[in-house]
């Protein structure tokens, strides 16, 4: 396990939902010549998080044959049609058998945010950290959990809201990221050429 100082700083993809605006899985979304969740998995870990975890749900068996998600570990989620709050579950549920202290959190359709952001993120861990990037001065990811946070942000993590309400109700440290991320995400087909670089 790598760490961030002396913090242990696990990854999360979250990558289980069928993508219904878009009209496919966006996991399974080609740009730059990769599929969106594997640029998702390879950022998480080239800003410093192991063990990277990816939640697959939809189309999960052509994810996992189409993907190359080596050094990751994929964790299916077989309730990802109930929204993004159970793919944070289920990702909680398998960190708990880690000796990660904290868990930097992204949704795989947010082809803006690279390494840097991560590590600028990674930087606050521990196990009490609540911490984001903020875009334009709001909240934004990736989100970072600490330890002391995940059963918390669990129990609230319903629909597709993740850990929005268990972030609403606390402070939360924003990092300001515009000058090395966009945080914006991709909804549609169209939305794909603002990640260009």
């Amino acid at each position: 396990m790598s760490s961030v100082g002396e913090v242990e700083v696990a990854g999360v993809v979250l990558a289980g939902g069928a993508g219904r605006r878009f009209g496919m899985p966006k996991a399974l979304v080609e740009h730059e010549g990769a599929l969106l969740v594997e640029r998702a998995a390879r950022v998480l870990a080239d800003g410093g998080c192991s063990p990277v975890l990816v939640v697959l749900g939809a189309a999960a068996d052509e994810v996992r044959e189409r993907a190359d998600l080596t050094g990751a570990a994929v964790v299916l989620n077989p309730d990802w049609n109930t929204g993004m709050g159970s793919s944070l579950r289920v990702a909680i549920d398998a960190l708990t058998s880690t000796d990660a202290d904290a868990a930097v959190v992204m949704p795989v359709d947010m082809p803006g945010i690279g390494a840097a952001a991560v590590r600028r993120v990674a930087e606050l861990a521990s196990p009490s950290a609540l911490a984001a990037a903020a875009h334009d001065g709001r909240r934004s990811h990736p989100v970072l959990l600490g330890r002391e946070h995940w059963a918390g942000a669990r129990a609230a993590a319903t629909g597709d809201a993740g850990a929005r309400g268990y972030l609403r109700d606390r402070e939360v440290a924003l990092v300001p990221c515009d000058d090395i991320s966009a945080g914006f995400d991709v909804d549609r087909p169209e939305d794909l050429p603002r990640a260009d670089t």
